[in-house]
């Protein structure tokens, strides 16, 4: 096992009726900023509850966080909390909402160009505002880390960053807040959950074997509830245990002692900045691919994988193998999330592009093992046409 220090101070509220525990878990003087992406949190009654939860307060609204939260917009909160004087933040929605609070809290005491925290990956922030979290879309774990990710528009990057500094101070999370959610936002979800650990996990062995035994029982749960969850009418269990996976999948403790990958989710970058794709359709489109490309090097976790997630014992090596990511992509497609750049309009002609951008943002030698060269990205976009 790697050497590693772990540590994640987000206070976890879980359970039904669990936003009526606002007022207690903020600073009763706090100056409260309430963040939230669009019209579904409204429409759902999930903001009138927290509006009311939060009487006693003085808040603010900046409503509008786009999915994957564009830097431009989230300059408009900083200004926002600058002019009232804000001194606490809570984020009201997904991951996006979530991750671009966090830019927030760091941006606004920072006395330097914003763009700073992010072209440092957060190397500069030496302070934050306070940030609260109200999960309304189980998917990236961000309300329970300390990172983010950010667009900038106009240069059509995908940046990150992470600070200490930015973990949430609590977590509210009620399951019954994901009922009214679009099938393919839960879809999303379940695939972004997927990956995460997957990125943690299908690396190469280091005898970690609490972290691989927590990671393969989260993958299991994810395979067993995500048909369930996509495609069933909302109950209150399967969505309870989805919504804590999806913590846990993130919260960085299956991540300790352990190398990690990520070249899935940072070569997908480009394809939402190009193309628009959702974040999880770029991971269920790339991740098969990735693996195949990558499997002599992954090839005792792949051996691994095959066994104690897909209960695959039978065959050659490298016949497990080829099931074990086979089986993978036939998960993805089965909550409806396509796995093919054709199923998105995504040609040959595209991949030039995709490549320089990698190039351009710096992409040359990613994974584990820093193997993921431009011409293996390259490989993988063609294998996944």
């Amino acid at each position: 096992m790697l050497n590693f220090e772990y540590f994640n101070p987000a206070r976890v509220v879980f359970g039904k009726g669990s936003i009526q525990r606002l007022g207690s878990l903020l600073p009763a003087d706090a100056r409260v900023l309430l963040l939230y992406g669009g019209g579904s949190a409204e429409r759902n009654g999930t903001l009138a509850e927290v509006r009311q939860a939060l009487s006693g307060h003085v808040v603010h609204e900046f409503g509008g966080i786009e999915p994957n939260p564009r830097y431009e917009t989230l300059m408009r909160a900083v200004a926002l909390v600058r002019e009232q004087g804000i001194d606490f933040l809570l984020a009201v929605g997904g991951g996006s909402v979530i991750d671009g609070s966090k830019f927030v809290a760091a941006a606004a005491p920072y006395q330097g160009d914003a763009w700073d925290i992010l072209s440092s990956m957060g190397q500069v922030v030496k302070s934050a505002l306070p940030v609260g979290a109200v999960l309304t879309l189980a998917a990236t774990g961000s309300e329970t880390n300390h990172n983010a990710v950010v667009t900038h528009e106009a240069s059509k990057t995908k940046a990150f960053f992470a600070s200490p500094l930015v973990f949430p101070q609590f977590a509210v999370l009620d399951p019954e807040k994901t009922y009214s959610l679009p099938a393919r936002q839960l879809a999303n979800g379940v695939v972004d959950a997927f990956t995460h650990v997957m990125e943690q996990y299908l690396t190469y062995p280091v005898d970690a074997r609490v972290q691989d035994r927590y990671a393969e029982g989260l993958l299991q749960t994810l395979i067993e509830l995500g048909p369930k969850v996509v495609l069933e009418p909302a109950d209150y269990d399967s969505r309870a245990n989805f919504m804590w996976t999806a913590t846990q999948a993130l919260n960085g403790l299956i991540g300790a002692g352990v190398p990690h990958d990520w070249a899935t989710h940072l070569v997908g970058h480009e394809l939402t900045i190009l193309h628009g794709l959702d974040h999880a359709q770029t991971l269920a489109v790339l991740l098969p691919s990735m693996l195949q490309a990558r499997r002599a090097g992954k090839h005792a976790k792949l051996l691994q994988y095959a066994s104690r997630v897909w209960h695959i014992n039978e065959g050659s090596e490298e016949e497990r193998i080829s099931q074990a990511i086979a089986r993978t992509r036939s998960f993805f497609e089965s909550l409806g999330v396509k796995t093919r750049l054709r199923d998105y309009g995504i040609g040959p002609g595209d991949i030039d592009a995709l490549v320089r951008q990698l190039e351009v943002h710096g992409m040359t030698a990613l994974g584990e093992q820093g193997d993921v060269s431009l011409t293996l990205s390259r490989q993988v976009f063609e294998a996944s046409l």
